[in-house]
């Protein structure tokens, strides 16, 4: 059987790479294994985000009372309900995703894919040889073989929201971005928490002082053992989890210590390219294409950047490339921009710290503790650092965990994109008062740090006493 293009894989790279490839051809096959629908929509970032949600609205009634609301003691969190109710928003978000097999009719395949060479893939035990093939295979939890033992004990994020209940204590291995975020999630809906990592810091964060500010907050809601591998035992009634940090007594075990390509038993080998130990290819994210193949590796499956965003943009890039007569186009990639749905919220954005040059590299900051409209909220915590070029001005990065730092990220996001310094920032408007303006002041106090320009924005005053405009 022949075919132009074969795209393997139907999550966010390979439905976007569809889109592409559409635009010149519908002689394709889609063909995926297992479930139809996104990572994404199905068990990680919209399924999670609605458990995040309810858990900080229940959390919300710790501020009643200095609100001047009573009763809030009397509310209590039905974990059956509240897994209920994600279930049936996911089942809504990954409804469209899923209804791809059935719109693309003989063109849809379910199976598991093999190559066997740069223009052939097996699939149910059929041979399809084809001009492109676009591999968008996706990822799937880390779980070591020793846990397995504990049977469904182990929990994972592409498990967690099946459940219809969950048991009392649950010890989550694991406080990158996915650990943080559920952990926290499981702790404010009333859900004894203890988190475990090898590495001394958590949510992924670069900048020390980030880290600094962060950790303490996270601690007051869970136990925390970090800096030691956690070591896992049978006992009665549950799991025992050890580390140097300390021990826990489980019920549960929610592993998130990663996330592995879904490249094994995929026939990489078959392609004549080098791989490195992992049974990984060198990639170019500029154009996702494999050597001089016509075979690109797109999404979660190449490692590069594991995010939903990341992924459209790489099925994008992909589809783009394997069209025919097209050339090895380089496509330049977006600001990168991570987003941690915790409480405060933790962003990174642009280049890390420690990818920027100290000799090169000017620093502001902002304390969000005595921010006016946070205060209000009662979430004044967490602390804002944004890095510009010394010489020039112009923005290279950001890190913060601060309230609602999604929105700011997203505002210094364009900003990077757009190559604009500190000062066309600052010549923008603030309104009063709002969040932004915490932005501002770490604006300002950069300024401080850079050859002065001559423009007027209060940045080289002294304090006015006035909190609105310092």
């Amino acid at each position: 059987m022949n075919v132009d293009t074969i795209i393997v894989g139907a999550g966010t790279a390979g439905l976007t790479a569809l889109h592409e490839v559409r635009r010149y051809t519908e002689d394709f096959f889609l063909i995926n294994d297992g479930r139809w629908g996104t990572t994404c929509a199905g068990v990680g970032c919209m399924p999670s985000k609605a458990l995040i949600e309810v858990a900080n609205a229940f959390h919300r009634r710790h501020v009643f009372e200095d609100f001047g609301i009573r009763g809030g003691e009397a509310l209590r969190a039905d974990i059956p309900a509240v897994l209920a109710h994600v279930r049936k928003l996911r089942d809504g978000f990954v409804a469209g995703p899923k209804s791809m097999r059935e719109k693309l009719g003989r063109r849809a395949i379910s199976g598991r894919a093999r190559l066997k060479g740069p223009n052939r893939i097996e699939v149910n035990g059929e041979d399809i040889e084809a001009r492109a093939i676009i591999l968008a295979t996706g990822s799937r939890p880390v779980v070591p073989k020793a846990w397995e033992a504990f049977g469904e004990r182990i929990l994972t994020s592409d498990t967690l929201f099946e459940q219809t209940d969950l048991p009392g204590r649950i010890a989550v291995i694991g406080m990158g971005a996915i650990g943080v975020e559920i952990a926290q999630a499981l702790a404010r809906l009333g859900v004894d928490v203890a988190g475990f990592d090898a590495l001394d810091g958590v949510a992924g964060i670069n900048d020390p002082r980030i880290q600094e500010s962060f950790r303490p907050m996270l601690a007051r809601e869970m136990a925390l053992h970090l800096g030691a591998p956690a070591e896992l035992s049978a006992m009665e009634g549950g799991i025992l989890v050890r580390s140097a940090g300390g021990r826990f007594e489980a019920d549960a075990i929610l592993a998130a210590i990663g996330r592995r390509p879904n490249i094994d038993g995929l026939g990489l080998e078959s392609l004549g390219i080098g791989l490195d130990t992992r049974g990984m290819p060198a990639i170019d994210p500029t154009s996702l294409r494999l050597g001089d193949l016509p075979v690109f590796l797109a999404g979660d499956a190449n490692g590069y950047r594991p995010l939903m965003h990341e992924a459209a943009d790489e099925g994008h890039i992909a589809g783009r490339n394997a069209a025919p007569n097209a050339a090895n186009i380089p496509h330049c990639r977006r600001t990168p921009l991570a987003i941690v749905f915790c409480s405060p919220q933790i962003a990174r954005v642009g280049l890390a710290l420690s990818e920027i040059p100290q000799a090169r590299r000017a620093s502001g900051s902002f304390d969000f503790s005595k921010q006016p409209r946070a205060r209000m909220s009662a979430a004044a915590a967490g602390l804002l650092r944004v890095h510009a070029d010394r010489e020039t001005g112009a923005l290279l990065g950001a890190e913060m965990c601060i309230p609602s730092a999604e929105h700011i990220a997203h505002l210094l996001a364009l900003a990077i994109e757009r190559k604009s310094t500190v000062w066309d920032m600052l010549a923008a408007p603030f309104y009063h008062p709002v969040l932004e303006e915490g932005l501002r002041s770490a604006l300002r106090d950069l300024s401080r740090a850079l050859p002065p320009k001559g423009e007027s924005d209060l940045a080289l005053c002294g304090p006015t006493g006035h909190e609105a405009l310092d």
